[in-house]
């Protein structure tokens, strides 16, 4: 059983996954290999001075398998609320977790069969996104809406914070406090 499972390994569901393992939480990040990210050359992310999209898709990846998460390639397919608990199923396996966060960039379509509410898009480009709270929450439960899909702005920087921003969010709610990582020079 996964504390937390990440649905699209871009910059906000990396930076989620980071987060969430470096905080202990048992940490499942699945990717389709469908991030816009890839696409990117990026020159405005604060204290990288330039770096290709696949570079900074591959870096943040590689950071949250650092902390121990566990990176799965594959589609999800489909998202069952089971009481508490949520089942992940892709095309050969299924997974199980409390909490889960969408950080599917441009795609609803997952969200939209799960059940989960859209509004339209504010961002150029961006039709329609995730009606979820400033906290990251939707109207399921345990699902949580990072990023992109989330409504906020499609730069890479501004979706990494809000990836970090909602898997703060949870961990505070799974450890039943404010949860803060702040590392200090050794």
């Amino acid at each position: 059983m996964y504390d937390i499972i990440i649905i699209g390994a871009g910059p906000a569901g990396a930076s989620a996954a980071l987060f969430a393992a470096k905080a202990g939480k048992k940490t499942l990040l699945i990717d389709s290999d469908k991030s816009i990210t890839k696409k990117a050359w990026v020159e405005n992310h604060y204290g990288v001075k330039e770096i290709t999209g696949p570079d900074l898709f591959e870096l943040g990846k590689e950071q949250a398998a650092k902390f121990g998460t566990e990176i799965v390639q594959a589609e999800v397919t489909r998202v069952v609320k089971e009481g508490k608990t949520f089942t992940v199923q892709t095309e050969n396996n299924s997974f199980e977790g409390l909490h889960v966060i969408l950080a599917t960039g441009l795609a609803v379509d997952l969200a939209e069969k799960i059940g989960l509410t859209t509004k339209p898009g504010t961002e150029p480009r961006i039709k329609t996104v995730l009606d979820a709270d400033a906290d990251g929450k939707t109207n399921i439960e345990g699902i949580w809406a990072a990023g992109t899909v989330a409504g906020v702005s499609v730069h890479t920087i501004i979706t990494a914070g809000h990836g970090a921003h909602v898997a703060i969010n949870i961990i505070s709610e799974l450890n039943g406090e404010r949860y803060v990582d702040h590392d200090l020079l050794k």
